[in-house]
């Protein structure tokens, strides 16, 4: 008796599954898995969190009693009546995070301002780098021969450069430009080799699909084989790979910033928040702490959400 009825409801649970995702797209799919982990779930909100938080960073910050045009003025005249931070760094009912040294500005609107330049970095500077990349590695990919051989090459070149080093040298050497846009610039210029070997890869392996041949005997034109067949094919890659290129270009701000070639003052990022608490570490490590963990957290929360999309979308697992 058992032995016929198993298949049956085996049979009849794989047929519940398909029915329940047949009314589903891939996305709403990537959505469903992407939710059921964990350490994705974790990612995903603390991201939201993030970024909702330092967009809203001049009305939350104004909870803590100073404009951004007050904090301007005290990084320029520091001895503007500042509060004493007092035991624990100044925390206090109005002043959740505390307030900084000598400036007495209020920390958890200062670190929201410096979370909102970090990331404005982190995220165009991505762009460029996922731009750039796809556009390299697609055609490096699809062309071959000499194209391929040329573009192959400038990868290697870029990549065997010290890029942290070049890019201190070329921060140090510029002087009176956009400090944000130089520095989305050179991080771009130094890192897009990676996407674009991933993307060449994938390129390769798509080329000579049953589907590109097909186009190109129909007579479809190179740029419509590359972006109405190839770039689509090749999408779940480059999303997993751009979330997880942006947990490396926040460190990278940072380490920047840290150094002295970054941001500069009046102007806040996590990164040049921790260097400017470094002098106060053994009187006071609150100051140093709350930047670094909120460094911390973006990085980790971006990582988690890269991994489990790298998961999810490596077209070799066969999960979506």
């Amino acid at each position: 008796m058992s032995t016929t009825t198993e298949p049956a409801a085996v049979a009849e649970s794989t047929a519940a599954g398909a029915k329940k995702s047949a009314g589903r797209g891939p996305w709403r799919l990537v959505w469903d898995q992407l939710w059921a982990k964990g350490s994705a779930r974790f990612g995903l909100i603390t991201v939201g969190v993030l970024l909702l938080a330092t967009a809203l960073a001049g009305p939350l910050g104004s909870l803590g009693g100073w404009t951004p045009e007050e904090f301007d003025k005290r990084a320029v005249d520091p001895y503007l009546g500042g509060l004493p931070r007092g035991d624990f760094g100044g925390i206090s009912a109005r002043h959740w995070l505390g307030v900084e040294p000598i400036t007495g500005r209020d920390l958890f609107a200062r670190v929201l301002h410096g979370g909102q330049v970090s990331l404005l970095i982190a995220f165009t500077a991505t762009a460029v780098v996922v731009v750039v990349g796809t556009l390299t590695g697609i055609a490096a990919g699809y062309f071959g021969g000499r194209v391929d051989t040329a573009l192959s090459r400038l990868m290697d070149l870029t990549m065997s450069f010290p890029s942290l080093i070049f890019m201190i040298a070329m921060m140090s050497v510029a002087k009176d430009v956009n400090r944000i846009l130089l520095i989305t610039l050179v991080i771009g210029l130094f890192t897009w080799p990676g996407i674009a070997r991933v993307v060449r890869g994938q390129t390769l392996s798509l080329k000579h699909r049953e589907y590109v041949e097909a186009a190109k005997v129909g007579g479809a034109r190179s740029w419509r084989i590359l972006t109405r067949e190839i770039l689509p094919n090749v999408s779940g890659p480059i999303i997993a790979y751009t979330t997880l290129l942006i947990p490396g270009m926040i460190a990278t701000e940072a380490a920047l910033s840290y150094l002295g070639v970054g941001v500069r003052p009046p102007t806040a990022s996590w990164g040049q928040m921790i260097a400017e608490s470094i002098v106060h570490y053994e009187t006071d490590p609150t100051y140093f702490l709350i930047p670094t963990a909120f460094l911390f957290v973006a990085v980790l929360a971006f990582t988690l959400l890269g991994d489990a999309l790298r998961d999810i979308l490596d077209p070799r697992g066969g999960r979506s």
